[in-house]
């Protein structure tokens, strides 16, 4: 059958949609948004801004639980405006979030997208990190179908975003908590091993450092190139101090915070050790403004995006610009950590 090309429409996008083996085209009327995977703050603010600026733009919206699994257990209903009134400024995510083994399978697969055909929904918005957006560019490829992504995650690990939704929120938890733990480690003169999340990511606890005035960070990045406890140890960084606070990613690189406070008192048992674990705590709390103005602009871009014909890709903001990153970019490229940072964080610990 002869494909035939028609302008898109003042409302809704043409996308291809297989009949009896013939891609057809298919205007998009409405559009499901999901959130997948770990939590961060400024889900929320991101369905809103999804929701609204799809009624805006004249496009039905249907809200779907618990991420993916939603998708095979067929938890989805109709969202209008009213359904995101008030909250813009919670944490956590109103549609909730669930891992889904099923959908890591071809029939689990089938199942979500027979669906999203029952349902009538002609595009996806995901919102979540790099197991998300792996499992949306899966998906897609197998149906043709599109799917825009934004990056949710408190890890800042996703490649061609300056941040992602989350990320400031859980640094300013970090921050505060951190604030906290050195009165007391000042108070008894003591080490103190603080982990945090990240993952395979430093730049919670890069970044956390700095803004703490922690002596130093301890990165799977950069685990590889030198044994970053004995180069702390040796550099003597508590001689002119009556406490050190240092931040630990959490990544099996690293070992973690438990791990290197091990160590420290089996190498060098003159320094008195404590850790502590922030845990869920940073996924947790009202997102700041940063992340709630950053999850309000993707959340309005992604409907920008699919007006403009764009799929499989997530949107990412560098230098203050909004970007459609290929879902292949986005989850295969590393993201690079600032070195200059590093550099900052060594010269301020002295």
């Amino acid at each position: 059958m002869k494909k035939v090309f028609r302008s898109i429409p003042e409302y809704g996008q043409l996308v291809q949609r297989q009949q009896g083996g013939i891609w057809m085209e298919k205007q998009v009327k409405r559009i499901g948004v999901l959130t997948s995977g770990g939590d961060a703050p400024g889900m929320n603010a991101a369905i809103r801004a999804v929701t609204r600026a799809a009624i805006y733009n004249g496009f039905e919206v249907k809200g779907i639980y618990r991420g993916y699994k939603g998708l095979i257990t067929g938890e989805i209903t109709p969202f209008k405006t009213q359904n995101v009134s008030n909250i813009i400024q919670l944490g956590g995510t109103i549609l909730k979030t669930a891992r889904c083994q099923e959908f890591k399978t071809p029939e689990g697969r089938k199942v979500a997208y027979d669906t999203l055909v029952k349902e009538g929904i002609d595009a996806l918005v995901v919102i979540g990190g790099d197991g998300t957006l792996t499992g949306a560019r899966i998906f897609a490829t197998e149906y043709n179908y599109p799917i825009v992504g934004l990056p949710g995650t408190i890890d800042n690990d996703l490649y061609g975003t300056d941040t992602t939704i989350g990320y400031d929120t859980a640094l300013n938890t970090i921050m505060d908590a951190v604030d906290k733990i050195r009165d007391t480690a000042t108070s008894h003169e003591r080490l103190f091993f603080i982990e945090v999340m990240g993952r395979d990511a430093g730049f919670l606890a890069l970044n956390g450092a700095i803004a703490t005035g922690a002596e130093a960070a301890i990165i799977p990045e950069i685990s590889t190139e030198v044994d970053q406890l004995e180069e702390l140890i040796k550099n003597g960084f508590r001689k002119s101090k009556n406490s050190s606070i240092v931040l630990v990613a959490e990544s099996p690189i690293t070992g973690g915070a438990m791990h290197l406070a091990e160590r420290v008192q089996k190498e060098y048992p003159q320094y008195d050790v404590r850790v502590t674990i922030l845990g869920h705590i940073q996924r947790g709390g009202s997102p700041t403004a940063h992340d709630r103005i950053l999850a309000s602009r993707m959340g309005s871009a992604a409907i920008d995006a699919l007006l403009e014909d764009q799929r499989n890709v997530m949107i990412g903001i560098r230098n203050n610009e909004i970007e459609y990153i290929p879902f292949n970019k986005a989850i295969k490229n590393d993201k690079p950590i600032d070195r200059e940072l590093l550099n900052t964080l060594r010269k301020l610990s002295i």
